[in-house]
């Protein structure tokens, strides 16, 4: 969708679900949040951040950030979801993602990429051209959102062949993160 809309799973058939007799629809949106432990939760992206959110009290999300999502609030949106559901600390790590150097963005959208999120976020690429640092805005909506980071995957979907790119490559796949709480349910 490349916006900010997130969906609650509150069971496994808020969500799609192919047990091998009948398949829900797809959401639309770029978040879900749950705090059910029997969901698992998972996005699609190409060239987009891949994020996954989680929190100790089993609260968890599945986050597909583009430019648009990030400029829409999507982080923050699914990280107020998550403390309506009971998070207290949350945790997020960056999945792979198209880096600046293969990231040519016009001016106009990077200015409004920096007002939201400062210009920490402004790069070049590799040829010199005004680039659009995802790994950059990521980490300012994180301190925004007061999310701890942890380590992910820094790799860049366009110079590795080992993602999909549909910027770098007009690869048409994409790579899937699925995100599952393994937070022991509260006992009576």
């Amino acid at each position: 969708m490349h916006g900010a809309e997130v969906h609650i799973i509150h069971e496994t058939g808020d969500a799609v679900v192919d047990d091998g007799h009948r398949t829900r629809s797809v959401l639309e949106g770029d978040g879900m949040v749950s705090a059910s432990p029997s969901a698992g939760l998972a996005i699609l992206t190409a060239d987009c951040a891949s994020i996954a959110l989680g929190s100790e009290e089993g609260v968890f999300a599945a986050v597909h950030a583009g430019w648009r999502g990030l400029l829409g609030g999507v982080i923050e949106v699914a990280t107020a979801a998550m403390r309506d559901l009971g998070a207290t600390v949350v945790h997020g790590a960056l999945g792979p993602t198209i880096h600046a150097e293969c990231y040519e963005f016009s001016e106009d959208d990077l200015a409004s990429v920096a007002a939201r999120y400062g210009d920490g976020i402004r790069s070049v690429t590799s040829g010199g051209r005004p680039a659009l640092d995802v790994p950059a805005a990521v980490a300012a909506a994180f301190d925004g959102a007061n999310v701890c980071p942890v380590p992910g995957i820094d790799a860049c979907t366009s110079c590795s062949d080992r993602y999909f790119s549909h910027r770098g490559r007009r690869d048409d796949g994409r790579q899937a993160l699925v995100v599952w709480s393994i937070a022991e349910s509260p006992r009576p």
